[in-house]
């Protein structure tokens, strides 16, 4: 029987307990989706789950803008990300907003009609290369924190679908059909069009601590929620070496937001440094994770929870070096 998970054997959603059922619960009424597989292919790792939702939630779903001004950006992140998963699902979620004729424009390869969605469209595939000019924003200026956020969710989950989940978003590929996306979308319309009240998703994460939050949050649920996930995903770097941690951190301190070539040269061999191979993989290019590179460094004690975490810590490695130059780009800009 055909699964969604290349390399994890998640337990089944309906067995979850504690955390995993409240995040499930959580997903299913604020998302519309019971149990959408960028998420369960997560629940080994409660600590991971719960702040990876969080973080969606209070930007994407309750922070400040419209829905489909962020599902642009989240769209434009994912096609700079190369993640056709993520691109597929955005088009459905376009659709759930009402945004028909937008979603089909973008389902074709087409640009958007409206000069407005076209900039936050591009502004979001900028937002991979880091150190890049984002402002003036596409958006008005208190919408940044949800915005910031829901761009920075994508870079993290565009390369958790990538490296653990395989292509289609719907069984045999369907939504690559109109009637099926636009089915799917009308579907999830009324949750995805229904208010939600900010900082619910708060109360499932285990530390939360006001002054880790970046500043371009500016005291929204946004910032505690991405420093939850930065603390939780940087706990990964434990199953490296001291050597393939420094490798793998120095390499996206010189990363400029490109694609890695063909060959992968400056890649480590993966026979001889895996988990630094793996690492780097998920940071610049999880859809060239391949089942040799999984096998070569996953041992008896590797479960999934190890498999899982390494992904994300060097998905988060990624999605650092990315906030970081922003955070960067706005002090300068306040002084």
């Amino acid at each position: 029987m055909s699964t969604p998970f290349r390399y994890t054997e998640p337990l089944p959603p309906k067995s979850a307990t504690g955390t995993v059922a409240e995040v499930y619960a959580q997903i299913a009424l604020d998302f519309g989706i019971a149990e959408p597989v960028t998420f369960v292919v997560l629940s080994s790792a409660p600590e991971l789950l719960a702040p990876t939702w969080a973080l969606m939630r209070e930007s994407l779903i309750a922070g400040a803008g419209s829905r489909t001004g962020k599902e642009l950006a989240a769209l434009g992140v994912s096609l700079a990300n190369k993640c056709p998963f993520c691109v597929d699902a955005h088009t459905v979620l376009l659709h759930a907003t009402g945004d028909h004729g937008l979603a089909e424009r973008l389902a074709r390869g087409e640009a958007p009609q409206s000069e407005e969605h076209a900039r936050v469209l591009a502004w979001g595939r900028h937002t991979r290369v880091p150190g890049a000019a984002l402002e003036p924003y596409p958006f008005p200026r208190e919408h940044a924190p949800a915005y910031l956020g829901t761009a920075l969710t994508f870079h993290f989950i565009n390369r958790i679908a990538s490296a653990l989940l395989t292509e289609n978003l719907l069984p045999a590929g369907a939504q690559r059909f109109r009637a099926v996306r636009s089915l799917a979308g009308r579907t999830l319309a009324r949750t995805v069009r229904r208010p939600a009240r900010p900082g619910t998703a708060l109360a499932l994460l285990d530390h939360i601590d006001p002054g880790e939050a970046p500043a371009w949050a500016d005291g929204t649920p946004v910032g505690l929620a991405y420093a939850a996930l930065l603390r939780a995903a940087m706990r990964g770097a434990g199953l490296l070496d001291t050597d393939d941690h420094h490798l793998v951190e120095q390499t996206l301190q010189d990363w400029d937001g490109s694609h890695p070539p063909l060959t992968l040269d400056g890649f480590p061999d993966r026979r001889e440094r895996p988990g630094a191979r793996l690492a780097l993989l998920a940071a610049l290019a999880p859809y060239r994770i391949t089942d040799e590179d999984v096998a070569a460094w996953r041992r008896p004690e590797h479960t999934d929870h190890c498999l899982v975490h390494l992904v994300a810590y060097g998905a988060f490695v990624a999605v650092d070096r990315i906030e970081s130059s922003l955070s960067a780009q706005i002090i300068r800009e306040a002084l």
